[in-house]
């Protein structure tokens, strides 16, 4: 099978040291023990085991051996200990990225449809300097995705969960900084995370580092 465009898309974008997974939401991977979404849908469970999948093909690009991926209490990922990682879905596809402490402080990925974002979402998602950039709906898509990869490479540092106004978006040429609007310990206000876009297969595809 020949390898998804969006897979060679996060390749590109993640750092060298990065091992890179995808599988299809649309089918059921399977579970290991200690895995478990208690009372999801069959297709909230079926994206969940690509993630998954996704993640476990990530980790042996880095030379580990499948183990499961619980979440935790704030569904997040609990990714093998000396490993930092992220995962990321659509209703067609997943994709995951995982690599060893230490190689940066912290990663997100998110994938979204690319579509327009919708106007009722602007006020939202974009705060008004933002918005003042006379974004386009395309571009407003961007930002959303931006800000949704930032706050996953953030969060397992700082355990707070932001606002879409507590993290500013600058586009550049397939780049992004995300700069905090207020100070997360240890993260201080002013902080920036930077990242790569990619649009491929009618996806929005973001990358963050910290």
């Amino acid at each position: 099978m020949p390898e998804p465009d969006l897979l060679r898309a996060l390749r590109a974008m993640a750092p060298p040291a990065a091992g890179c997974g995808w599988a299809d939401p649309r089918h059921d991977h399977g579970l290991l023990g200690g895995e478990s979404l208690p009372g999801a849908v069959p297709r909230r469970l079926r994206e969940f085991s690509a993630g998954r999948a996704a993640a476990r093909a990530a980790l042996a690009q880095i030379g580990l051996a499948p183990v499961a991926i619980p979440h935790g209490a704030d569904r997040a990922p609990v990714w093998p200990r000396g490993v930092i990682g992220s995962i990321s879905h659509s209703a067609t596809q997943c994709l995951a990225v995982a690599l060893p402490l230490g190689v940066v402080r912290g990663i997100g990925i998110d994938l979204e449809e690319d579509t327009p974002l919708a106007p009722d979402l602007w006020p939202l998602v974009l705060d008004a300097v933002e918005r003042g950039t006379q974004v386009q709906a395309q571009q407003a898509k961007q930002v959303f995705s931006a800000k949704e990869a930032a706050y996953k490479a953030q969060y397992p540092l700082t355990k707070t969960m932001l606002d879409f106004h507590d993290l500013r978006i600058t586009l550049g040429d397939g780049t992004f900084q995300a700069q905090l609007q207020r100070a997360v310990a240890p993260l201080a206000a002013g902080d920036r995370l930077h990242g790569r876009i990619s649009r491929s297969q009618g996806h929005i595809l973001t990358l963050a580092l910290l």
